[in-house]
């Protein structure tokens, strides 16, 4: 059930795609992370990406979320330039914008409740009343009805990850960024959790942005992938193209096949565990 809306967001433009990606670079202390990123995302689509570790994909997101500011190149959101507009403008689109954290990031000193009020204090002037009902509509939609007076540290892994996502709808999101959603569930409450993103989706038609290496979820939630490694887009498109693809990029992540200095270093110590002798067995070379 949606919550209520704030009369006073200002509406955007339904033409063209929700986020545009313009030849974006992103450098930390000299080192260039992103290498001219460019990639749209439509409106009510989700697109999950993919990425090994190091190959710029958190980066990325937190360039599309505006922690970071490009080097180069333009982020659009909603039809506007992010880094050429005004501040007051830029946190009007911030509004619009949910981001649910890998380890769910909820303040262990509040209540799930008070997590999920905190951003509805700070950005509106609703009644404590109203917000108190909001609170309480977005943990139904994640299925925690009834945990407003619990602590995060009494919850479950799953449970924070929920609490965390009651959060970020708190503001009646147009876009929802995942990261890494699944990291650290064990394969049943994954599966809840990929489950609430369909539902989410479903339910108001978002545009959702998943960070993942779990190619089990991101064949289920996503409407199209994108593959991220060191800091390039290697190869985009639906599910199925990616499935199909004949990249050696995408096959070799697809079909998890390690490097090939991983893959050296994995038979040297299989060649040394297997050197090493049994436990009660004489040493290579000498006898009892």
């Amino acid at each position: 059930m949606p919550g209520i809306a704030d009369p006073t967001r200002p509406s955007v433009s339904l033409d063209g795609p929700m986020i545009s990606l313009r030849e974006v670079r992103v450098s930390y202390t000299g080192r260039e992370i992103l290498h001219g990123i460019t990639f749209d995302v439509q409106r009510g689509e989700t697109l999950v990406i993919l990425g090994g570790s190091g190959s710029g994909k958190s980066t990325l997101l937190r360039t599309l979320v505006g922690l970071e500011k490009p080097s180069s190149g333009e982020v659009w959101i909603a039809g506007k330039n992010f880094s050429a507009i005004s501040e007051t403008e830029r946190d009007d689109i911030r509004k619009k914008i949910g981001m649910s954290f890998q380890g769910g990031a909820l303040f262990g000193s509040m209540t799930v409740g008070e997590n999920v009020a905190l951003p509805l204090r700070e950005h509106t002037k609703l009644e404590e009343s109203t917000i108190d009902i909001m609170v309480r509509l977005k943990l139904d939609q994640v299925g925690l009805s009834g945990y407003e007076q619990y602590m995060p540290s009494q919850l479950s892994g799953g449970m924070k990850k929920r609490a965390a996502v009651a959060r970020a709808l708190a503001m009646d999101p147009e876009i929802l960024f995942f990261d890494e959603p699944s990291a650290g569930l064990d394969p049943i409450i994954a599966a809840g959790i990929d489950q609430l993103i369909l539902d989410l989706k479903q339910a108001f038609r978002m545009t959702i942005i998943v960070v993942t290496h779990e190619l089990a979820s991101a064949f289920l939630i996503a409407d199209r992938m994108v593959l991220i490694n060191k800091g390039d887009v290697v190869a985009m498109g639906t599910v199925k193209e990616m499935q199909n693809s004949t990249h050696p990029r995408v096959r070799q992540f697809m079909d998890r096949v390690p490097e090939p200095a991983v893959a050296q270093e994995l038979d040297y110590l299989q060649m040394l565990t297997e050197q090493q002798p049994r436990q009660g067995s004489p040493s290579p070379g000498k006898s009892r």
